[in-house]
């Protein structure tokens, strides 16, 4: 072992004695993480599980393609906010847009 470097096997044996299981999960296809505005999408991602006295730690190794998300809005909600407020559905569209798709919200604000 050289000074600086750490022997992989030597680590292994020391994180067992402490309770710490490492484990790769093989044979992923796909790792998708959702926020309100994008998905990372990790295609062929190599992730790794930590599993420390109860407690799950995932890793994930790999380039990412970023998706930007689309909000879609129910075309139900549209025609709901149409009908209460005789506005057009592109008006009601935005009014629900704005509000997050709520409903009462979109309707009031139509109406006001």
């Amino acid at each position: 072992m050289m000074p600086g470097r750490i022997n992989t096997r030597q680590m292994n044996q020391m994180m067992k004695k402490l309770g710490i299981n490492v484990k790769e999960i093989e044979n992923v296809q796909k790792v998708i993480i959702q926020t309100n505005t994008k998905d990372y999408i990790f295609d062929n991602a190599e992730v790794t599980m930590m599993d420390a006295q109860g407690q799950r730690t995932f890793q994930i190794s790999g380039k990412p393609r970023i998706v930007e998300r689309q909000e879609t809005i129910p075309k139900e909600d549209i025609e709901l906010v149409v009908q209460q407020t005789g506005k057009s559905a592109e008006e009601a569209k935005k009014a629900l847009a704005e509000s997050k798709g709520d409903i009462a919200e979109a309707i009031l604000k139509l109406t006001e």
